[in-house]
């Protein structure tokens, strides 16, 4: 089973406004500097938590069918396809009236399984020869929880403050900050 990212998000949760009211910056000399630090703060948040801040597409693999497809990365808002290899070695796209998804909005899982009356197709013998794509992530900026935003500003406020030591590294990130976060990781898939 793997994943890998297909789109990127094409918004950050935090702009560069916000971070420069917080960092207290009036110039606009190191707005490629900030920018680059909301990017690399969201990247790391992702990573902590395990969990998608802004609109991101996905594709999640598996070797075959099984009775659930459970998603890793949250919180899933749809599924984009579902692909697969058929007995034949050629790709199929299973219909999407075949399957159901649950829990899409659910901050703790999210699942693909048959809907009623439907089969799981045969698979060619193989890896990966099931592909979801899924769309996850909150839906704007303003729907991430405060606590991730936050903890997002205090990581590149510590990063904009201090450069000198990410430069020479010495460089940690700051562990007690890491609390804001305990409510939302995804500790389970």
């Amino acid at each position: 089973m793997s994943l890998k990212i297909l789109t990127p998000p094409t918004a950050e949760p935090i702009t560069l406004n916000e971070a420069k009211e917080r960092l207290r910056v009036t110039h606009d000399a190191e707005d490629a500097l900030i920018l680059s630090l909301i990017t690399s703060a969201r990247d790391l948040c992702e990573q902590e938590t395990r969990r998608a801040l802004m609109p991101q597409t996905w594709q999640q693999t598996y070797d075959d069918f099984s009775e659930k497809l459970e998603l890793r990365k949250l919180p899933v808002t749809s599924v984009t396809a579902l692909k697969y290899t058929d007995a034949n070695g050629v790709e199929q796209t299973l219909s999407p009236d075949n399957y159901v998804l649950h829990n899409a909005s659910d901050d703790e899982s999210a699942e693909i399984t048959l809907a009623i009356g439907y089969q799981w197709p045969e698979t060619y013998e193989g890896i990966n020869g099931v592909r979801v794509e899924f769309v996850c992530g909150y839906d704007n900026a303003d729907l991430v929880p405060a606590a991730l935003k936050q903890w997002m500003l205090l990581q590149i406020g510590n990063w904009y403050e201090n450069r000198k030591s990410i430069m020479d590294g010495t460089y940690s990130k700051l562990v007690y900050t890491d609390n804001l976060l305990n409510p939302f990781r995804v500790w389970s898939i």
